[in-house]
């Protein structure tokens, strides 16, 4: 059985949801300013190619005492303000066709699931693999649920999630722009780049992987080599 795992940001969507979402955030109050100290430098650590791979777990510690109903509407607002405009035609098009074939197609993301299910639920995407916030009482408690899918991990999230579903590896098809995903399209079958930074998209001419440019309004298909 075929399976399609595909990244989020910047590779179904043109921009972060993450991003999208903060800044829904900010603009409700529910999230203050000062919570959001850290960004820029795990950003430029990102960029620079030496990620802390546990930055999701230590940042998610601000998060604590927000609200499920209040993070919920958040999302949907944001879905509906930001997120849904900024899908890329091409993917949703291969998503919508891999849903309609009978495939399963999963997101596997960084971002909060409480940020994502929105566009997956418009897009017929059936599961999210995303970072779990925990909550008690209808609050966040500042901990995650298992692991952030990131780097490495997103890996162990998949391969987990293939276990549970009885999927073959070498029938997957994964979609990613991100360097620190090479672990998991090295694993699957068919390894996409989209839209590739400069690292992904080196090594994707080396091994010869498949590269898709998604703009607004079209893709253009090519290979490694």
């Amino acid at each position: 059985m075929k399976a399609h795992i595909f990244d989020v940001d910047h590779t179904v969507t043109a921009g972060s949801t993450m991003r999208h979402f903060l800044l829904e955030s900010l603009g409700s109050g529910v999230v203050p300013l000062r919570r959001l100290r850290r960004l820029p430098l795990e950003w430029l650590k990102y960029k620079m190619g030496s990620p802390d791979l546990d930055f999701i777990e230590n940042a998610v510690r601000l998060t604590a005492g927000m609200g499920e109903s209040d993070l919920e509407r958040i999302a949907r607002a944001s879905f509906e303000r930001r997120v849904a405009r900024d899908v890329f035609p091409g993917a949703e098009a291969l998503v919508r066709e891999a849903v309609a074939r009978g495939e399963p197609v999963v997101f596997a993301s960084s971002s909060f699931r409480i940020a994502l299910d929105p566009l997956a639920r418009h897009l017929g995407v059936g599961e999210v693999l995303a970072c779990e916030l925990e909550f008690a009482g209808g609050r966040t408690t500042g901990r995650l649920v298992g692991k952030s899918p990131f780097g490495p991990k997103k890996l162990e999230v998949a391969r987990e999630w293939m276990e549970r579903r009885g999927v073959s590896a070498a029938d997957v098809s994964f979609y990613s722009d991100s360097y620190v995903d090479i672990p998991l399209l090295e694993f699957c079958g068919r390894a996409v780049a989209v839209n590739p930074d400069r690292a992904l998209e080196r090594e994707s001419r080396k091994r010869g992987w498949e590269i898709l440019r998604f703009a607004r309004s079209r893709f253009r298909r090519s290979f490694g080599r």
